[in-house]
């Protein structure tokens, strides 16, 4: 009898721990979460009326769903950068770094509280940031993180939108307002080509024509010495492609349905321009 309700107790006690480890198991918090790798890099849509635009960025942070910490540092440049440089496809890289696996819904850009010019016809003028240092620039980007994969973030600064006149009274004639297009790199493709001659400085755009209303998606100024000229992180689709010189004595050229396929770069080869 004893050995029978020893028997009898020996189990319950076992299916007890059984119970115990699977309810154990069931509220992992998921601290123990692989980690992904998220990398911004920032091109720029060009101007036509300044020599170079300068940005300082301090930092760069992310946020991410569930967690506590708010923002997260992801990388802290402390560099200034000259948009016009980021041209025909080339990007700078502003942050690269380890996360924790999960979704990060925004990003935000940190900028300092001066450091900001633009040079016009050689002469260099200090910009002001209305808001940027304090709050930042913050940008929607439902970037999910995966493990053990590189997430890249393509940061499009669009330099002609951002540089703003600030009128006569204010104490600095030019403020930044950061406008700047987010998107994943790897769903998005390329268009490249060659104008020739390259002395009409050309601005380079891809323009959206399926919606009610034309959009320029990407902008670029062909190599003035190549003519070579590269517009990239473009979404899969077709895009018309208006060539427009600086140049009066050349007319604008515009090519039609020009196709992108994501991660692919579609060459025009040369294009010849025509003088008016």
């Amino acid at each position: 009898m004893k050995n029978t309700l020893h028997k009898r107790l020996s189990g319950i006690s076992l299916l007890i721990l059984f119970a115990f480890s699977i309810f154990v198991t069931g509220c992992d918090t998921g601290t123990d979460a692989g980690t992904g790798t998220m990398t911004v890099e920032m091109a720029d849509a060009p101007i036509d009326s300044a020599d170079a635009v300068n940005v300082t960025i301090e930092r760069v942070e992310v946020n991410r769903v569930g967690s506590q910490d708010n923002w997260i540092t992801l990388s802290e440049p402390q560099q200034t950068y000259d948009l016009l440089n980021l041209a025909n496809g080339a990007t700078a890289v502003i942050g690269s770094s380890a996360l924790e696996a999960g979704t990060y819904p925004q990003i935000r850009l940190i900028l300092s509280q001066d450091g900001h010019s633009v040079e016009i016809d050689g002469q260099v003028y200090d910009m002001f940031v209305p808001s940027g240092a304090q709050t930042g620039v913050k940008l929607n980007i439902n970037a999910e993180i995966e493990e053990d994969i590189e997430y890249t973030l393509l940061l499009d600064f669009d330099a002609s939108r951002s540089v703003v006149d600030a009128g006569s009274n204010n104490q600095v004639p030019y403020l930044l307002k950061p406008v700047i297009d987010a998107k994943e790199k790897a769903i998005t493709g390329n268009i490249e080509g060659t104008v020739d001659p390259a002395t009409a400085e050309p601005v380079v755009y891809a323009i959206d024509n399926s919606g009610t209303e034309a959009d320029t998606l990407s902008s670029t100024v062909a190599n003035t010495e190549s003519g070579y000229f590269k517009l990239i992180g473009l979404e899969e689709g077709a895009y018309d492609v208006s060539i427009d010189p600086r140049d009066d004595s050349y007319a604008i050229k515009n090519i039609q349905d020009v196709s992108v396929t994501v991660e692919q770069t579609n060459s025009l080869g040369t294009i010849q321009l025509s003088q008016n």
